[in-house]
């Protein structure tokens, strides 16, 4: 892994000339680091990958979530939420002997016409969801979009491709008493063996992308039930965190391979999204959490990236029957220390005063990130597969 100065910037490619090029290039890149995105081990990232500056010069041509774009929450909107550096929109992600395609807007959506991209998973996958929608809306008139929010379940439309991007709320993949008011962790049961209540929302889906973890780390074991919540409260079982978190895979693995024709549905399942919130793990230790950080840090993998819950995840999608490609996201996140919502994000539907804003200890939030930022890259990744 390296860090190099970059003196060119990114421009948008829009797609042009012929598609064989197109796809040739894209089938090039995916073959330079299949061994990373699609890998079960543990070992995700190898030299042969550097993280490096982008000019700034031609920062208005990136591909990337648009600071502007009318679907971003404010929990991600960090530059209008008074974010004033910019350092952290100025870094990429690449392999070294093979130019990651950038993301081109037009490519995604004629990969996505006549058909439903869902994302399921907690807000982290929504960060992902936003992103995507935002580097795609753009492109189409007004007219000829629609968006559609709700509580649990939101369409993104783009009409004159007749194609859906939608998030569906379901941090825990599996039923739990908590999917839709978030109570105290201390209270939460987890109905480890079904899914039935989500699944519903995701069959016909063209091309569904899954994650979860963050709500599984909550540092205590976790109250699981099997059958009804209605005795719940007697009838639970604790468990430990990566013991819960392999049964309630299973679950989901098993409503995949059960039901799911992988000739017509394509899975894909995000890795961890890194929880920067030990300074000390990167050599601040009079640092606050992610607070304050502007630039990405070099060789980091902290206690934010649990390897044993990634092992669980290898374990259960290498018995699958249906192949799941997995969006591998984790160790090029890890570094970036910089590029979270902070101080600039909102908390119960406000956003933080400056007496929070004063007290990042409590307040910084070092698990979501800024958009435009990091989840860009995730979606590079992820329409290269595509």
């Amino acid at each position: 892994m390296s860090f190099a100065a970059s003196p060119s910037a990114i421009m948008i490619k829009t797609y042009k000339g012929k598609l064989p090029l197109s796809v040739i290039t894209v089938i090039v890149c995916a073959f330079a680091f299949l061994a990373l995105l699609y890998t079960q081990s543990l070992t995700f990232l190898s030299s042969n990958y550097i993280l490096k500056s982008k000019s700034c010069a031609r920062r208005g041509a990136v591909v990337e979530a648009n600071t502007s774009c009318p679907y971003l929450d404010r929990q991600f909107s960090c530059v209008k939420n008074g974010r004033l550096d910019f350092d952290y929109h100025h870094w990429e992600w690449q392999p070294e002997d093979c130019d990651l395609p950038r993301f081109n807007p037009e490519l995604a959506l004629q990969k996505l016409r006549g058909k439903r991209l869902l994302f399921a998973g907690d807000s982290l996958q929504r960060n992902q969801w936003e992103s995507f929608v935002c580097m795609v809306e753009w492109t189409i008139p007004p007219e000829k979009k629609s968006m559609k929010r709700g509580k649990v379940h939101s369409v993104f439309k783009a009409k004159e491709y007749n194609a859906t991007i939608e998030f569906y709320w379901a941090p825990f993949l599996i039923e739990s008493n908590t999917d839709i008011d978030v109570l105290d962790p201390k209270k939460r049961i987890l109905k480890v063996d079904s899914v039935a209540k989500h699944s519903k929302h995701w069959e016909g889906a063209d091309i569904l992308a899954f994650n979860t973890y963050v709500w599984w780390m909550s540092g205590l074991r976790l109250k699981t039930l099997w059958g009804s919540f209605v005795n719940g409260v007697e009838g639970y079982a604790e468990l430990d965190t990566a013991v819960a978190y392999q049964i309630g895979l299973k679950t989901w693995a098993n409503w995949i391979d059960s039901t799911l024709n992988p000739n017509k549905t394509r899975v894909f399942f995000t890795t961890i999204s890194p929880i920067h919130t030990r300074s000390e793990e990167w050599g601040k230790t009079d640092g606050l959490k992610c607070f304050n950080e502007t630039k990405p840090v070099k060789k980091l993998w902290g206690s934010g990236s649990d390897k044993e819950m990634m092992s669980v995840v290898a374990g259960v999608l290498k018995k699958m029957k249906v192949a799941v490609t997995v969006v591998n996201i984790t160790q090029l996140s890890e570094y970036r220390v910089d590029a979270h919502s902070s101080i600039y994000t909102e908390t119960g539907g406000r956003l933080l005063n400056d007496e929070e804003k004063a007290d990042p200890g409590r307040y910084a939030d070092c698990i979501h990130w800024c958009l435009p930022g990091v989840p860009d890259t995730w979606n590079r990744i992820f329409l290269a597969h595509l």
